[in-house]
Protein backbone atom coordinates (compact mmCIF):
# COMPACT_ATOMS: atom_id res chain seq x y z
CA UNK A 1 0.00 0.00 0.00
CA UNK A 2 1.41 3.45 -0.95
CA UNK A 3 0.30 6.54 1.51
CA UNK A 4 0.55 9.74 -0.45
CA UNK A 5 2.88 12.06 -0.20
CA UNK A 6 2.15 16.02 0.48
CA UNK A 7 2.46 17.81 -2.43
CA UNK A 8 4.00 21.47 -2.50
CA UNK A 9 3.78 24.14 -5.10
CA UNK A 10 5.99 26.97 -5.16
CA UNK A 11 5.44 29.40 -8.17
CA UNK A 12 8.14 31.40 -9.02
CA UNK A 13 11.21 30.16 -8.41
CA UNK A 14 13.32 33.39 -8.00
CA UNK A 15 15.14 34.13 -4.35
CA UNK A 16 11.79 33.69 -2.29
CA UNK A 17 10.73 30.91 -4.53
CA UNK A 18 13.71 28.44 -4.23
CA UNK A 19 14.62 29.56 -0.55
CA UNK A 20 10.70 27.98 -0.19
CA UNK A 21 11.44 25.00 -1.87
CA UNK A 22 14.89 24.58 0.21
CA UNK A 23 12.90 25.15 3.63
CA UNK A 24 9.92 22.67 2.63
CA UNK A 25 12.05 19.87 0.80
CA UNK A 26 14.81 20.07 4.27
CA UNK A 27 12.09 19.67 6.61
CA UNK A 28 10.49 17.02 4.27
CA UNK A 29 6.79 18.23 4.04
CA UNK A 30 6.27 16.87 0.96
CA UNK A 31 7.22 16.52 -2.83
CA UNK A 32 8.15 20.02 -4.46
CA UNK A 33 7.15 21.33 -7.49
CA UNK A 34 9.01 24.61 -8.45
CA UNK A 35 7.59 26.26 -11.14
CA UNK A 36 8.80 29.49 -13.11
CA UNK A 37 7.98 31.29 -16.70
CA UNK A 38 12.00 31.33 -17.01
CA UNK A 39 13.28 27.71 -19.32
CA UNK A 40 15.87 25.77 -17.35
CA UNK A 41 16.04 28.22 -14.20
CA UNK A 42 13.12 26.33 -12.14
CA UNK A 43 14.98 22.96 -13.47
CA UNK A 44 18.35 23.85 -12.58
CA UNK A 45 17.55 24.86 -8.71
CA UNK A 46 15.68 22.00 -8.14
CA UNK A 47 18.20 19.72 -9.61
CA UNK A 48 20.67 21.18 -7.21
CA UNK A 49 18.14 21.07 -4.24
CA UNK A 50 18.28 17.50 -5.05
CA UNK A 51 22.03 17.00 -5.32
CA UNK A 52 21.69 18.73 -1.81
CA UNK A 53 19.38 16.20 -0.39
CA UNK A 54 21.99 12.82 0.09
CA UNK A 55 24.31 15.53 1.85
CA UNK A 56 21.46 17.21 4.49
CA UNK A 57 19.16 14.03 4.78
CA UNK A 58 16.15 14.56 3.07
CA UNK A 59 13.81 12.61 1.34
CA UNK A 60 11.61 15.17 -0.50
CA UNK A 61 11.64 14.53 -4.55
CA UNK A 62 12.68 18.26 -5.99
CA UNK A 63 11.21 18.98 -9.70
CA UNK A 64 11.17 22.16 -11.65
CA UNK A 65 9.03 22.40 -14.48
CA UNK A 66 7.36 25.54 -16.89
CA UNK A 67 4.23 23.56 -17.62
CA UNK A 68 1.54 24.31 -14.61
CA UNK A 69 0.13 20.32 -15.87
CA UNK A 70 2.66 18.92 -13.78
CA UNK A 71 1.53 20.97 -10.60
CA UNK A 72 -1.35 18.87 -10.77
CA UNK A 73 -2.71 17.67 -7.22
CA UNK A 74 -0.66 20.04 -4.86
CA UNK A 75 -2.13 20.18 -1.45
CA UNK A 76 -0.42 23.59 -0.69
CA UNK A 77 0.45 26.21 -3.31
CA UNK A 78 3.14 28.96 -2.56
CA UNK A 79 2.74 31.68 -5.10
CA UNK A 80 5.80 34.22 -5.01
CA UNK A 81 5.36 35.10 -8.67
CA UNK A 82 5.13 39.29 -9.44
CA UNK A 83 7.78 42.15 -9.89
CA UNK A 84 9.75 42.82 -7.20
CA UNK A 85 10.07 46.31 -5.19
CA UNK A 86 13.14 48.14 -6.33
CA UNK A 87 14.84 51.16 -4.36
CA UNK A 88 11.73 54.21 -3.83
CA UNK A 89 9.05 51.89 -5.61
CA UNK A 90 6.57 52.03 -3.33
CA UNK A 91 4.11 48.21 -2.96
CA UNK A 92 1.30 49.90 -4.43
CA UNK A 93 3.10 50.77 -7.55
CA UNK A 94 3.12 47.18 -8.22
CA UNK A 95 -0.82 46.86 -7.92
CA UNK A 96 -1.73 46.43 -11.67
CA UNK A 97 1.20 44.45 -13.11
CA UNK A 98 1.03 41.63 -10.68
CA UNK A 99 -2.77 41.82 -10.81
CA UNK A 100 -2.22 40.44 -14.52
CA UNK A 101 0.54 37.88 -12.75
CA UNK A 102 -1.65 36.60 -9.92
CA UNK A 103 -4.28 36.50 -11.75
CA UNK A 104 -2.59 34.38 -14.63
CA UNK A 105 -0.88 32.25 -12.36
CA UNK A 106 -3.90 31.31 -10.12
CA UNK A 107 -5.99 30.71 -12.80
CA UNK A 108 -3.64 27.60 -13.97
CA UNK A 109 -3.42 26.82 -10.37
CA UNK A 110 -7.02 26.75 -10.03
CA UNK A 111 -7.54 24.35 -13.29
CA UNK A 112 -4.73 21.56 -12.03
CA UNK A 113 -5.18 21.75 -8.01
CA UNK A 114 -8.51 22.18 -7.85
CA UNK A 115 -8.19 21.33 -3.71
CA UNK A 116 -5.46 23.33 -2.99
CA UNK A 117 -4.46 25.45 -0.10
CA UNK A 118 -3.08 28.72 -0.99
CA UNK A 119 -0.39 30.87 0.37
CA UNK A 120 0.15 34.08 -1.39
CA UNK A 121 3.49 36.01 -0.71
CA UNK A 122 3.69 38.52 -4.08
CA UNK A 123 2.95 42.26 -3.03
CA UNK A 124 0.97 44.27 -2.37
CA UNK A 125 0.14 41.28 -0.29
CA UNK A 126 -3.31 41.77 0.56
CA UNK A 127 -4.41 43.34 -2.72
CA UNK A 128 -2.80 40.10 -4.12
CA UNK A 129 -4.53 37.52 -1.67
CA UNK A 130 -8.12 38.84 -2.81
CA UNK A 131 -7.61 38.98 -6.31
CA UNK A 132 -6.08 35.27 -5.74
CA UNK A 133 -9.50 34.43 -4.09
CA UNK A 134 -12.08 35.56 -6.92
CA UNK A 135 -9.85 34.33 -9.48
CA UNK A 136 -9.78 30.77 -8.05
CA UNK A 137 -13.38 30.85 -6.78
CA UNK A 138 -11.88 28.89 -3.80
CA UNK A 139 -13.72 29.12 -0.45
CA UNK A 140 -12.18 31.74 1.75
CA UNK A 141 -10.09 29.40 4.32
CA UNK A 142 -7.95 27.84 1.31
CA UNK A 143 -7.04 31.65 0.20
CA UNK A 144 -4.12 33.53 2.76
CA UNK A 145 -1.65 35.78 2.69
CA UNK A 146 1.85 35.45 4.14
CA UNK A 147 2.45 38.94 5.57
CA UNK A 148 2.27 38.81 9.75
CA UNK A 149 4.49 35.75 10.32
CA UNK A 150 7.17 38.08 8.97
CA UNK A 151 6.46 40.81 10.47
CA UNK A 152 6.42 39.44 13.67
CA UNK A 153 9.39 37.82 12.92
CA UNK A 154 11.28 40.63 12.34
CA UNK A 155 9.40 42.21 15.62
CA UNK A 156 10.66 39.01 17.38
CA UNK A 157 14.40 39.43 16.25
CA UNK A 158 14.70 43.45 16.87
CA UNK A 159 13.00 42.17 20.10
CA UNK A 160 15.59 39.24 21.26
CA UNK A 161 18.94 41.31 19.43
CA UNK A 162 17.75 44.48 21.83
CA UNK A 163 17.47 42.45 24.76
CA UNK A 164 20.08 40.04 24.55
CA UNK A 165 18.03 36.84 24.63
CA UNK A 166 16.86 33.90 22.73
CA UNK A 167 14.29 34.26 20.16
CA UNK A 168 13.01 31.13 21.44
CA UNK A 169 11.84 33.17 24.63
CA UNK A 170 10.27 36.22 22.39
CA UNK A 171 6.71 36.07 20.85
CA UNK A 172 5.58 38.43 19.28
CA UNK A 173 2.04 40.29 17.77
CA UNK A 174 1.11 41.98 14.78
CA UNK A 175 -2.49 43.15 13.08
CA UNK A 176 -3.05 44.80 10.02
CA UNK A 177 -1.91 45.38 6.56
CA UNK A 178 1.63 44.17 5.09
CA UNK A 179 3.78 47.57 5.33
CA UNK A 180 3.18 51.03 6.73
CA UNK A 181 0.05 50.38 7.92
CA UNK A 182 1.32 47.60 9.90
CA UNK A 183 0.00 47.06 13.41
CA UNK A 184 2.22 45.78 15.96
CA UNK A 185 0.42 44.90 19.80
CA UNK A 186 3.35 45.12 22.29
CA UNK A 187 1.38 44.62 25.31
CA UNK A 188 0.35 40.89 23.64
CA UNK A 189 4.46 40.62 22.78
CA UNK A 190 5.92 38.59 25.46
CA UNK A 191 9.43 37.67 26.22
CA UNK A 192 9.42 34.40 28.00
CA UNK A 193 5.71 34.68 29.10
CA UNK A 194 6.42 38.50 30.26
CA UNK A 195 4.98 41.40 28.55
CA UNK A 196 6.95 43.15 26.66
CA UNK A 197 6.22 46.57 28.35
CA UNK A 198 7.74 45.67 31.48
CA UNK A 199 11.05 44.63 29.84
CA UNK A 200 11.57 47.80 27.78
CA UNK A 201 10.66 51.52 27.81
CA UNK A 202 8.20 52.52 25.49
CA UNK A 203 10.16 54.82 23.25
CA UNK A 204 12.94 51.78 22.57
CA UNK A 205 9.14 49.68 21.89
CA UNK A 206 8.38 52.53 19.30
CA UNK A 207 11.83 52.46 17.72
CA UNK A 208 11.64 48.53 17.56
CA UNK A 209 8.40 48.76 15.94
CA UNK A 210 9.32 51.45 13.42
CA UNK A 211 12.63 49.09 12.22
CA UNK A 212 9.63 46.59 11.52
CA UNK A 213 7.44 48.44 9.76
CA UNK A 214 10.33 49.49 7.45
CA UNK A 215 11.67 45.95 7.62
CA UNK A 216 11.77 45.08 3.87
CA UNK A 217 12.84 48.16 2.92
CA UNK A 218 15.61 48.18 4.73
CA UNK A 219 16.98 45.12 3.14
CA UNK A 220 15.94 46.21 -0.43
CA UNK A 221 18.42 49.10 0.25
CA UNK A 222 21.33 47.14 1.99
CA UNK A 223 20.67 44.76 -0.98
CA UNK A 224 20.26 47.42 -3.56
CA UNK A 225 19.18 44.86 -6.31
CA UNK A 226 16.49 42.75 -4.70
CA UNK A 227 14.68 42.33 -1.63
CA UNK A 228 14.49 39.93 1.39
CA UNK A 229 14.40 36.14 0.76
CA UNK A 230 15.30 34.14 3.72
CA UNK A 231 12.75 35.04 6.02
CA UNK A 232 9.86 35.66 3.94
CA UNK A 233 10.10 32.16 2.45
CA UNK A 234 10.81 30.82 5.77
CA UNK A 235 7.90 32.40 6.99
CA UNK A 236 5.19 31.00 4.04
CA UNK A 237 6.71 27.30 4.63
CA UNK A 238 5.71 27.73 8.64
CA UNK A 239 1.90 28.44 7.16
CA UNK A 240 2.19 25.30 5.20
CA UNK A 241 3.61 23.11 7.56
CA UNK A 242 0.73 24.14 10.04
CA UNK A 243 -1.94 23.11 7.05
CA UNK A 244 -0.03 19.89 6.02
CA UNK A 245 0.67 18.36 9.27
CA UNK A 246 -2.82 19.86 10.82
CA UNK A 247 -1.11 21.53 13.55
CA UNK A 248 -3.68 24.37 14.40
CA UNK A 249 -0.60 26.78 14.84
CA UNK A 250 -2.22 30.17 15.71
CA UNK A 251 -0.10 32.55 13.66
CA UNK A 252 -0.78 35.86 12.34
CA UNK A 253 -1.84 35.85 8.73
CA UNK A 254 -4.06 37.98 5.70
CA UNK A 255 -6.80 36.19 6.75
CA UNK A 256 -10.54 36.44 4.82
CA UNK A 257 -12.71 38.76 7.56
CA UNK A 258 -16.09 39.60 7.44
CA UNK A 259 -18.05 40.06 10.76
CA UNK A 260 -14.56 39.52 12.12
CA UNK A 261 -12.92 43.12 13.23
CA UNK A 262 -16.24 44.27 11.37
CA UNK A 263 -13.88 43.93 8.10
CA UNK A 264 -16.59 43.48 5.62
CA UNK A 265 -15.63 40.95 3.12
CA UNK A 266 -11.15 42.05 2.62
CA UNK A 267 -8.35 40.10 3.21
CA UNK A 268 -6.62 41.65 6.02
CA UNK A 269 -3.67 40.90 8.72
CA UNK A 270 -5.66 39.25 11.80
CA UNK A 271 -4.29 35.80 14.17
CA UNK A 272 -5.61 32.54 12.48
CA UNK A 273 -5.53 29.81 13.31
CA UNK A 274 -3.83 27.28 10.34
CA UNK A 275 -4.93 23.50 10.10
CA UNK A 276 -6.02 20.87 7.28
CA UNK A 277 -8.78 22.94 6.38
CA UNK A 278 -6.54 26.24 6.34
CA UNK A 279 -7.72 28.97 7.85
CA UNK A 280 -9.87 27.48 10.36
CA UNK A 281 -10.38 30.36 12.98
CA UNK A 282 -10.17 34.39 13.33
CA UNK A 283 -8.98 35.13 16.53
CA UNK A 284 -10.16 38.12 17.60
CA UNK A 285 -9.28 39.97 19.99
CA UNK A 286 -9.97 43.55 22.08
CA UNK A 287 -8.40 46.37 20.80
CA UNK A 288 -7.84 49.45 22.79
CA UNK A 289 -9.03 52.33 21.11
CA UNK A 290 -5.62 53.48 19.47
CA UNK A 291 -5.38 49.90 18.30
CA UNK A 292 -8.49 49.98 16.96
CA UNK A 293 -8.24 52.82 14.87
CA UNK A 294 -4.44 51.81 13.88
CA UNK A 295 -6.17 48.71 12.69
CA UNK A 296 -8.98 50.75 10.92
CA UNK A 297 -6.58 53.05 8.94
CA UNK A 298 -4.60 49.44 8.10
CA UNK A 299 -8.10 48.22 6.65
CA UNK A 300 -8.74 51.32 4.93
CA UNK A 301 -5.90 51.17 2.92
CA UNK A 302 -6.49 47.21 1.79
CA UNK A 303 -9.89 48.38 0.22
CA UNK A 304 -8.37 51.50 -1.02
CA UNK A 305 -6.14 48.99 -3.30
CA UNK A 306 -9.27 46.74 -3.72
CA UNK A 307 -10.76 49.65 -5.20
CA UNK A 308 -8.32 49.85 -7.68
CA UNK A 309 -7.77 46.51 -8.75
CA UNK A 310 -8.27 45.74 -12.09
CA UNK A 311 -10.06 42.69 -12.36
Amino acid sequence: MSAHRKKITVVGSGFVGATAAHWAASKELGDVCLIDIIEGMPQGKALDLMQASPVEDFDSNVVGTNNYADTADSDVVIITAGLPRKPGMSRDDLLAKNTSIVKAVTEQIAKYSPNAHLIIVSNPLDAMVYVAQKVSGFPTNRVMGMAGVLDAARFQAFIAMELKVSVENVNAFVLGGHGDSMVPLPRYTTVAGIPLPELMPAAKIEELVNRTRNGGAEIVNLLKTGSAFFAPSASAVQMAEAILKDKKRILPCAAYCDKEYGVGGYYVGVPAKLGGNGVEQVIEIKLLPEEKAAFDKSVAAVRELVKHLPL
